[in-house]
């Protein structure tokens, strides 16, 4: 391994000096450190067309596509399975500059099919995202007709796997140009739909989460074209923007709940429940809407065979429902820093009731949206739902679904997370099927204030530092989640966001980190950023190359381990002559450092040193102006880095030992 002849020199001269020092740490002959590594050229990668700027911003022609979706689906019980059958509508619109001669759809349900990638690919022993196929599971397509410059046409789709190409007899144009695909489609539910959705039998009923319930339109954009990377489990998704008007026909004993405003309450609602949805969305104490004691009742619904319930939800990349014959609903206010009001809401079976439980769950909704809207970027939306069901925890424009088992702070930690995914990627759109640590990251560092932050710090671990995590080095984050191992997938989440803490908390400062960080979200709200758009806006508005650590931290798993070789006095072994202090970066990763020094008498400093010092080699000498004998150094005093071995941050003079 290579050693600097820097290091040979710190290290002969810590050998002869031993007699003059109050304690010399010879070097450790294991250095990995080589500053061309960290410091050496990088050039992100630039698109074509000034679609993306050199300041991590859209461009000056940027652009994307979208698609807007009206939906007609049932929900129909039977003996063995329940099954959804609709219709969806798509008028997408071309934005690009290209012609489309085909479009490619996501049939996401094809994952439960018994010969699927993702249940091929799914180990003997299973995981959270377990992929089993069911009998005769994924989308049954009926049929899919196209409708352009006013001529309908059948079309016979190519169907691989998860996604599904329709062949145009005439290629879509460019620059706003619009076509109109319909698609009748039907699958059962899986009982475990890979943690993302599915049901489950309550004494009072299914609760069935509904989610990758329509054909949708993959995403063609200026980066790679058509995404079409197949749905496998672990990888989420990857989806544009656009308007869904959607409606939901239930049995009527059924309650449904969804993305975005339910827009024909007085058609599936009772009076009273109409009057109780009023009172809540004027009250921040959680209203009931359907009470415990009235679920199953006949005077709880309509007297109808079936309900049909009508949802809108505008400019979001898409939507989800829930519906159950066991759901208590409850309801509040939310509060907006524009001053608008919103509406907070949870659906739950009789078993997740309770006050330590989800009777407080939309408390814990309420409160995140609006802590998220205030810190970050003010939630678009007029309302969401926590629904309690199979899913341990999945996201949603406007709806979450959280594990039924779920209490106390375990609940808030989950409800948080779930609702912080509706900025990351539900607002700022990243491609969660490619960059998983852009969105789990992400959400997970904003999950910290806000956990901070509610009712004086509830939940909130005081004693949590980035440096306290332990993390796996098998995987860089930047692959994809496929390639990523089964227990290293939490590094998306946990990695990132220590990353991010290091780089407000020691980097940056919270101020710099701050404003660049909010400047990201602002410009890259419902578009799609790169991961190189993220370093560039924040280089850019933060005014630091911070290339050295977006290289190394993401595309790499190289480690932090900084350490103290050694301490003399300038001159005769006189503490008031100054002192030298000299300092070694052991791994491949380059940190700024934080030391506390501390003189005997009891005089302490903090000093701070910039990553720069490592530009040139492995170790680092500095003269101290000490004026007693130091008793201490201590690298990282408040453990914010994740130095992997905090053996050596620690100094400490002969007598002191």
């Amino acid at each position: 391994m290579r050693t600097s002849k820097l290091t040979y020199l710190f290290g002969a001269l810590g050998l002869l000096l031993s007699a003059a020092t109050a304690s010399a740490q010879t070097t450790p002959d294991s250095i990995k450190y080589n500053n061309l590594d960290i410091f050496g050229p990088i050039v992100w990668p630039t698109t074509s067309g000034g679609t993306r700027s050199a300041a991590g911003k859209p461009g000056e022609h940027y652009w994307q596509n979208r698609p807007d979706y009206v939906i007609h689906a049932s929900i129909n019980e039977g003996k063995q399975d329940t099954t959804i059958s609709g219709e969806v509508a798509i008028t997408y619109t071309n934005n690009s500059p290209d012609q489309l001669e085909y479009l490619w759809l996501q049939l996401d349900q094809n994952l439960f099919r018994p010969d699927s990638r993702g249940v091929l690919t799914t180990p003997i022993t299973g995981s959270r995202f377990d992929v089993r196929g069911i009998r005769d599971g994924g989308d049954r397509i009926a049929s899919v007709t196209v409708t352009y410059k006013e001529q309908t046409y059948t079309v016979v789709p190519v169907i691989t796997d998860a996604r599904m190409q329709v062949k145009l007899k005439t290629p879509l144009g460019a620059k706003g140009d619009k076509i109109v695909v319909k698609v009748k489609y039907s699958f059962p539910i899986p009982d475990y739909g890979s943690d993302r959705m599915g049901r489950k039998l309550y004494k009072q009923g299914y609760v069935y989460e509904i989610a990758q319930w329509y054909p949708r339109m993959c995403v063609y954009d200026d980066v790679e074209g058509w995404n079409t990377l197949p749905y496998m489990g672990l990888g989420e998704f990857y989806c544009d923007y656009g308007n869904f008007d959607y409606y939901i026909t239930a049995p009527s004993s059924m309650t449904v709940v969804g993305s975005g405003d339910l827009v024909n309450a007085q058609e599936v609602l009772t009076a009273t429940q109409q009057a109780r949805l009023a009172e809540a969305r004027k009250s921040d104490k959680t209203v009931m809407v359907i009470k415990p004691e009235e679920v199953g009742l006949p005077a709880t619904h309509l007297s109808k065979p079936s309900l049909t319930w009508h949802f809108k939800m505008t400019n979001s990349r898409d939507a989800s429902w829930a519906a159950s014959n066991a759901f208590i609903w409850d309801a509040a206010r939310i509060n907006f820093p524009s001053g608008r009001k919103g509406i907070s809401q949870s659906a739950y079976p009789a078993e997740s009731a309770g006050v330590n439980a989800y009777g407080r769950s939309t408390e814990y909704l309420k409160y995140s949206i609006e802590i998220y809207s205030k810190q970050y970027f003010e939630y678009p939306w007029n309302s969401a739902v926590n629904v309690a069901g199979v899913a341990l925890g999945m996201e949603y424009p406007g709806i979450i679904f959280c594990q039924s088992t779920l209490k106390t702070g375990r609940l808030w930690g989950d409800v948080t997370h779930e609702i912080g995914h509706n900025w990351f990627p539900m607002i700022v759109g990243t491609n969660e099927r490619k960059y998983m640590w852009m969105d789990e990251g992400f959400n997970t560092f904003i999950n910290q204030y806000s956990t901070e932050m509610f009712n004086k710090g509830e939940y909130f671990d005081r004693t949590a530092r980035p440096g306290s995590r332990t993390f796996r080095f098998a995987e860089p984050l930047m692959i994809a989640p496929e390639s990523m191992g089964l227990n290293d997938y939490g590094q998306y989440y946990d990695k990132t966001a220590a990353g991010l803490d290091m780089l407000r908390n020691v980097v940056l400062g919270p101020e710099r980190f701050d404003y660049a960080f909010n400047e990201y979200i602002k410009h890259w709200s419902f578009k799609h950023p790169l991961p190189y758009d993220f370093f560039r806006a924040m280089n850019d508005a933060a005014g630091e190359d911070l290339n050295w650590f977006f290289q190394a931290y993401f595309f790499t798993t190289w480690k932090i381990d900084q350490g103290i070789q050694g301490v003399r006095y300038v001159r005769n072994n006189d503490p008031a002559t100054g002192a030298i202090i000299t300092l070694y970066n052991k791994e491949k990763m380059a940190m700024p450092v934080e030391l506390k020094i501390t003189q005997v008498g009891g005089k302490t400093e903090i000093l701070h040193l910039p990553v720069n010092i490592w530009q040139r080699g492995s170790t680092w000498s500095f003269k101290y102006p000490s004026t007693a004998a130091i008793e201490s150094i201590v690298i990282d005093p408040d453990n914010q880095i994740a130095d992997v071995n905090r053996a050596n941050n620690t100094w400490r003079a002969p007598a002191a030992k």
